[in-house]
Formats: structure tokens, sequence, C-alpha cells
């Protein structure tokens, strides 16, 4: 492989950011079986250090851990780094509706004006920094509206609190809501080779009206990172021990398609994971992939997907190796 990173504007704030983004959920350990603080620290300097630019969190990911470990990463470097982290779901207020618990504490989606102002004080705090690139709601709240939303981050925006405006798990009439507002940079939605339901319904109106998609799950929890047999054993509060994608006959279906498309890897000098993330973003529509790591190899391994260029026959035959081995898959 051969290239610079691939670079890319969030929507129109004028933040350009490395299109292969560090996700950071399994960072905050929380359904990922724990996290390695020192290992979690090093994958986020890793990243930084192959170009990647743009590190998602939220407060959700270990109740502010993830936030906290970024923030200890970042120290010294905040000047390399497009840091997205969200908002809306909360534990300081029982206000909204109740989503889940989490280390004993009720989770509430919730996204009114008092809360946000509360809430990125705190992910402020918990970073280190004193702004915060990409704000995103998390999830969406249906006991407030989104104009009341998106005017508290607006507020921020002119605060310098908050530089670009996100959304994250929305469906289309909340997409056209917040479009509506005139202030939407980004979505944030699950996208992979394996789940495409943004492509009929979400990405037709964020390509028409300049709005950014960030991928996440871009490696479908790993299983298609071509590193996941069918003999591996999930422990712990893992969540993918109990999760029907990863029953043994779908691993089995990822691990075939992995060496069908292994000579595209070969011929770039690539892994099957970085051919994955490559094609992700190579998809109309799809801005940035998200894709995480817990330590630097896995950092390394992803940033480097940002520098590989797949050809028109190089997609032509994923696609063909998609038809064929993932097309049915279960879960």
């Amino acid at each position: 492989m051969s290239g610079e990173q691939l670079i890319r504007e969030i929507g129109r704030s004028g933040v350009a950011a490395s299109a292969v983004g560090l996700g950071t959920w399994a960072i905050g350990g929380w359904m990922w079986g724990g996290t390695d603080e020192a290992q979690s620290i090093a994958a986020i300097q890793a990243s930084l250090d192959a170009g990647v630019t743009l590190i998602d969190t939220a407060p959700a990911y270990g109740l502010g851990r993830s936030e906290e470990i970024v923030g200890k990463a970042i120290a010294g470097r905040r000047d390399k780094a497009v840091i997205a982290t969200k908002c809306g779901l909360v534990w300081h207020t029982q206000n909204g509706k109740h989503f889940f618990d989490q280390d004993g504490k009720p989770v509430h989606r919730y996204l009114g004006r008092d809360s946000i102002i509360h809430e990125v004080e705190q992910s402020l705090r918990r970073l280190g920094t004193d702004y915060i690139d990409l704000y995103i709601t998390h999830w969406q709240d249906v006991t407030t509206p989104i104009e009341e939303t998106v005017r508290a981050l607006e507020e921020l925006k002119a605060a310098g609190k908050i530089r670009a405006i996100g959304a994250s798990n929305v469906d289309r009439p909340e997409l056209r809501q917040y479009i509506q507002t005139g202030s939407l940079d980004a979505i944030q939605e699950r996208f992979s080779m394996i789940d495409r339901g943004i492509e009929a319904d979400l990405l037709p109106l964020t390509v028409q009206n300049g709005v950014s998609t960030l991928s996440y799950s871009s490696l479908a929890l790993g299983l298609l990172s071509g590193t996941i047999g069918p003999d591996r054993i999930f422990s712990g509060d893992d969540q993918r021990k109990d999760n029907p994608r990863f029953s043994v006959a779908n691993r089995q279906k990822a691990k075939d398609f992995s060496e069908v498309i292994r000579p595209v890897a070969e011929l770039h000098g690539a892994s099957v994971a970085q051919v994955v993330i490559a094609w992700t973003l190579a998809q109309p529509g799809v801005t940035f992939a998200l894709c995480g790591a817990r330590n630097p190899a896995q950092a390394f391994d992803n940033a480097s997907a940002g520098t590989l260029r797949l050809s028109v026959d190089d997609l032509k035959a994923i696609d063909a190796a998609l038809a064929a081995k993932l097309a049915h898959m279960d879960g």
C-alpha cells in the first residue's frame, strides 16, 4: 500500500478529519470484557502517529471511562486530534426515557437543553480540552423536540465549545427534522458489508443535503476483520458472546468470505480488515469509517486502510464475494 491518509470534511463545518476514525467503545470496557488503560492509551497514540485524526468516543462508553482514557492519550497532542463525542445518554437525571442500566445506574435518553449544557462540561473535563470538534446526539429522545435540542447545540457552537453538530441512531423522519434546522453536519450510523439498511433510507438524504455519514461497527464488531474464526470463544460481558450474528455458522461464512477476498488484499499488501474498511469508504455517501482498536497493532492496521485505494475491478470482485458468501447471513 502507498499514499496519504484520506482526509474528508465533516459536512459543511470546515472541520476536516481522517476518513478512517478510531472508535473507542471497546476502550471504555463496558460490554467488551473490560479494558486495559495502558494498551488503550497506546492504541490511541498509535492511531495519531499513523495519521488518524478522528477519535470517536462517548460518555456512555464505561460511564465516562472512554472519554477519560482519550483525554489522557491526547494530552499534549490535542491539535493532532479531531474529537467526536456525544450527549443524550444520561445518568445524572431521571428525565427522558429509561434506556438501560450500567453498573447499577439507570441510563436515560434525554436531550433537553439544561442536560446538554451539563453534559458538555463533563465531557470537556474528562477529555481535558476546551472544545469538542463534533458533538453528536447519541440516541434520540422522544420527550424533547429536535428543534429544542438543536438550539442548545447551536448555543454551544456559538460559544466555541463545539465546532460541528451531529446526530446518531436516527430514523428517516428524525433525520429530516435535523436537516430542516440547517445546522446538521453529520450522522453516525451502523453500516458495514452486512448492515446496509441506511443505503435506502438515510444516505440519499445526507448526500442531497451535504451531511457527512460516519459508519460505526464498520467491521461488524470484528466479524469482518478476518481474524475471528468459528473456534473463537467470547467470555465475560463481551456482547458478542450471546449475539446470534456471531454464531459458529456465521463466523464460518465470514471466514470463507475473507479467504475469497484475500487475493485482493495480497495484491495491495493489505490485510482483509483493511480491504473491508477501504470498501466501506468507497460506498456512496459514507464519509468516515469508525473502527475499534484496543492495542497499537490493531490501531496501525486500521489506520493503514486510509492509505488504500481500491480499483473498480477490486470493488467488483469484493461485491461478487459478498453476494456469494455473506448475502444470507443470519442474526
